[in-house]
């Protein structure tokens, strides 16, 4: 008989952000859902699964998805770095902030 247990937040918070993790580096190596779940041998629901965090999936199809999307990566070193791709996909949607027109500026654009 199996018995439902539910994962106390602090573990489901984990797997929630490894599931990000993996979903900002997707994105930011511009790879659509279908593509990597036919690079990684794996459906697309369970695609869906793993970045939603869901305790569902096999850690083995984790890694079998991380491999394809960056091959050769561990696990531990998604963990632990920052990968160049998504460091370049934050800087880039980063917010950068305007300063107000000084005086001058404002007379030399006005019409």
């Amino acid at each position: 008989m199996k018995v439902a247990q539910t994962l106390p937040p602090s573990l489901a918070g984990q797997l929630e952000s490894l599931g990000e993790r993996l979903k900002q580096l997707r994105i930011a190596r511009r790879v659509t859902q279908d593509e990597a779940a036919a690079r990684a041998g794996i459906s697309r629901t369970t695609l869906y699964q793993i970045e939603s965090g869901s305790p569902k999936v096999a850690i083995g199809q984790i890694i079998r998805y991380l491999d394809a999307l960056a091959p050769g990566k561990t696990l531990a070193n998604l963990l632990v770095e920052e990968d160049p791709s998504v460091r370049a996909l934050q800087e880039s949607t980063r917010r950068v902030r305007a300063r107000a027109l000084s005086p001058a500026e404002l007379k030399e654009i006005d019409f």
